[in-house]
């Protein structure tokens, strides 16, 4: 098997990720884009679509350095405020996906109390299939976020793995 020299493959099913969340952001109110769901542990929309946004951002940004720790993101919380903000972030993610596969070093610090860092070596195409499953699952997430705080009707794949969708389709032929 041939290996992936850009990340071209993924940025399609990326984008169009995306692009339901941004059309998600355009249909709810300033509101509720701002309430907390008990359901969602007193989340807001605007906080999973930044979680979202931070992840991608934080990729883009590890690209240039070669070094990638999701956990020392920047969180920038006008984006779970201003749905404006996540619209413009979101734009510049989805002009920045297509690059060409690099090595990257993953860091992560999985202690509670104290910290425990550890890195394994990845590469840009792993680390966004990683945000595209991570994306999805949010969606799921914004899903319920959603039934509850409006009666907008969402797309029947929104927050469903494409993996999902297809044995779905063999299921039901």
């Amino acid at each position: 098997m041939k290996t992936q020299t850009h990340s071209r493959w993924l940025a399609e099913p990326i984008s169009n990720l995306l692009v339901q969340l941004r059309s998600l952001i355009n249909e709810v109110t300033d509101q509720q884009y701002i309430q907390k769901v008990e359901l969602l542990s007193n989340a807001t929309i605007g906080q999973h679509i930044r979680h979202i946004i931070e992840f991608f951002l934080e990729l883009n940004g590890g690209y240039q350095k070669g070094r990638v720790s999701y956990d020392e993101r920047k969180r920038d919380y006008e984006i779970e405020t201003s749905r404006v903000c996540a619209l413009t972030k979101l734009e510049a993610i989805i002009s920045s996906l297509e690059k060409d596969n690099v090595d990257l070093l993953l860091v992560a610090d999985f202690g509670i109390e104290n910290e425990v860092l550890g890195s394994v070596t990845t590469n840009y195409n792993r680390e966004l299939v990683y945000n595209l499953e991570h994306t999805i699952h949010h969606m799921a997430l914004l899903r319920i976020g959603v039934k509850v705080v409006s009666t907008i009707s969402l797309p029947e794949d929104f927050g469903v793995a494409a993996s999902t969708i297809k044995h779905r389709t063999l299921c039901a032929q």
